[in-house]
């Protein structure tokens, strides 16, 4: 990803989708910047492998304190936005 486009809420929220359904066979249409993992059944290891996919997106670490704070999606679309934009 680069910077222009992970600075790119929309874009970063699709990406996140299209991860979701790769990894987790989650349809899209389930999910909102309010969905949280719990309602989309996604564990602490399951969680890991998307931090890892992130990982790899942005070329930044998400630190694990900052992971375990997320609440929702669109904490997750603004922690990646964040650290792609530092």
């Amino acid at each position: 990803m680069t910077k222009a486009i992970t600075e790119n809420r929309d874009v970063i929220f699709s990406t996140l989708c299209h991860l979701l359904e790769e990894l987790f066979e989650i349809d899209p249409n389930r999910v909102t910047l309010e969905t949280t993992f719990e309602e989309l059944d996604i564990d602490s290891i399951d969680a890991v492998d998307l931090v890892v996919r992130l990982h790899d997106l942005i070329g930044r670490r998400i630190p694990p304190e900052e992971f375990r704070r997320i609440a929702t999606l669109g904490d997750v679309v603004d922690v990646v936005q964040r650290l792609a934009g530092e």
